[in-house]
């Protein structure tokens, strides 16, 4: 089977969403949650700032250039085992103090960091563009994509057909989970009034789970089908904290000319 390729040339917001985030070390990946990532760039056990930002700026000329995760691999595996974060080795867990065997670099590893922050810088990107043009396009189509294997409730999702401003798409705008290879198709209104015999016009009620997370002790409810940390939208997200920042700056301003 080829290798999956991500189109090159990504749109603006794509880049713009990905180059405003700042450097945050981090043991485990639940050290960082949701919405947190929208502003943060971490790896798990990339405890060393210039480590993190290698591979940053590798995974920024991934997204800018359309790199192969062949040629992300190639470029940024030598350059992290020269440095020495690779393998596994002994680290010690700021949180707990203990000491334990943490996987590093990998082949794998890379495969996972490759995957998830393109995919999800073009879900963000992607976002904006559905803000932009929802007046002509204000339906969204949850589709499956290219994996192997889909998740069971991933299968169930194929084909709703929602309004772009849905609350569902709140918690479950792909992607889903890690790995998760689903999207969304922004219709028309001429298409749905043409295809909306044939797809689910109504959100499912959303079943959720206890989940705890083990570095906070936070108890949470996680919908069914995404794994936990998952069930945000990063291009919603991204949207509401730079509302936030400017609402922030608006009432600086208003208070300095007092």
């Amino acid at each position: 089977m080829a290798e999956f390729k991500f189109p090159s040339e990504p749109p603006p917001e794509v880049l713009e969403y990905f180059k405003n985030k700042k450097l945050k070390p981090s043991f485990s990946w639940m050290d960082v949650w949701k919405y947190e990532h929208q502003t943060v760039f971490t790896v798990a056990k990339a405890m060393q700032l210039d480590i993190l930002q290698d591979i940053r700026d590798g995974t920024l000329k991934a997204i800018a250039e359309g790199q192969t995760l062949q040629q992300f691999r190639k470029e940024l595996t030598p350059l992290l085992q020269k440095k020495g974060w690779w393998g596994i080795k002994d680290m010690t867990d700021p949180v707990t103090g203990k000491t334990q065997l943490a996987q590093l670099g990998s082949p794998h590893r890379l495969r996972i960091i490759y995957d998830t922050n393109l995919r999800t810088a073009r879900a963000a990107g992607q976002w904006d563009r559905i803000q932009r043009t929802r007046k002509t396009h204000p339906y969204l189509l949850y589709e499956l994509g290219p994996s192997k294997e889909h998740r069971k409730e991933h299968t169930q999702w194929q084909g709703l057909l929602l309004p772009a401003d849905d609350s569902f798409w709140n918690t479950h705008y792909p992607q889903n989970g890690w790995g998760c290879k689903c999207r969304v198709r922004q219709v028309s209104q001429v298409e749905y009034n043409r295809i909306k015999g044939k797809h689910g016009l109504k959100a499912p009620d959303i079943e959720t789970r206890e989940w705890t997370n083990k570095r906070t002790g936070e108890i949470m409810d996680v919908p069914k089908g995404i794994d936990p940390g998952w069930d945000y939208n990063p291009g919603k997200g991204r949207l509401t904290h730079l509302e936030t920042v400017v609402k922030g700056k608006e009432r600086a301003f208003k208070k300095e000319g007092e």
